[in-house]
């Protein structure tokens, strides 16, 4: 799956934080602007395995349906 995020990054004194404006939880720091960059790329593919296990938890074993579903975001 390849998606596009809004990566925010701040300097906060000897460190980077960094974080998703459209995905909450992924967030991280770093020395650098690219190790933050790198730490925040793990983050996200962190989260959304995540949220992905949690959602098939909460579906059960019932009658699921899943399927790409694309969007377009101003």
């Amino acid at each position: 799956m390849q998606a596009t995020f809004t990566a925010v990054f701040k300097r906060e004194g000897n460190w980077w934080i960094a974080s998703v404006e459209e995905l909450p939880g992924a967030n991280t720091q770093g020395k650098t602007l690219d190790e933050a960059r790198e730490n925040l790329k793990e983050a996200i593919t962190l989260v959304l395995e995540a949220n992905r296990d949690i959602a098939r938890a909460d579906a059960g074993d019932g009658s699921v349906i899943r399927e790409e579903l694309s969007v377009t975001v101003p």
